[in-house]
């Protein structure tokens, strides 16, 4: 079987090749829109499933990966940022507080597939107006979900605490994906 990964990201990349498997990546082109009426939870869910249904290329020898990851803070979802902005305004949300980070990843092939969901906490500490600054500045975090990465500065230096896996907060649940591709035999 071949192994497809739909994503642009490189930390994915990294973290497939981590697991030790040979993939090759596809681009898909879909909005990522989800009905507003839809539980928080089910968000990643929702639009690793919308990923992998607008990927219709996909032969009988091949298994698609998909995930999405969105941060929450009080309730409300914080995606990619919109800009420098857009990003210093989020890591001000998250400063000084607990916030969630829900990743689903989806494998499929043809008619079988297998649908995951990951949450963690992550507790940051208090982020100044210059730290923001020099993280926006330093490492351009407009790309990822909270604006910010887990496995840059700003979690080197401003995470105090994580309940859950490293990875699912990184942006993808590798054990969750180890687990799927092993319902495939791989």
């Amino acid at each position: 079987m071949k192994i497809l990964l739909a994503s642009q990201s490189p930390r994915r990349k990294e973290l497939i090749s981590a697991l030790s498997y040979d993939f090759s990546t596809v681009k898909i082109d879909c909005e990522e829109i989800y009905p507003e009426s839809l539980p928080v939870a089910e968000i990643p869910s929702y639009l690793a499933e919308l990923k992998a249904k607008a990927y219709t290329a996909i032969k009988n020898d091949e298994i698609l990966i998909t995930a999405d990851t969105i941060v929450v803070q009080d309730g409300e979802v914080l995606g990619k940022p919109k800009g420098e902005e857009g990003a210093r305004e989020m890591l001000r949300k998250l400063s000084g507080k607990t916030h969630q980070v829900i990743t689903a990843v989806r494998i499929s092939s043809g008619e079988k597939f297998f649908t995951y969901t990951d949450i963690a906490d992550v507790e940051m500490e208090d982020i100044s107006d210059e730290e923001i600054d020099f993280y926006i500045s330093n490492y351009k975090p407009m790309d990822k979900a909270g604006a910010y990465g887990i496995q840059e500065w700003l979690g080197m230096a401003k995470i105090k605490r994580i309940n859950g896996s490293f990875y699912t907060i990184m942006g993808l649940p590798t054990h969750l994906v180890y687990k799927g591709l092993k319902e495939f035999g791989l």
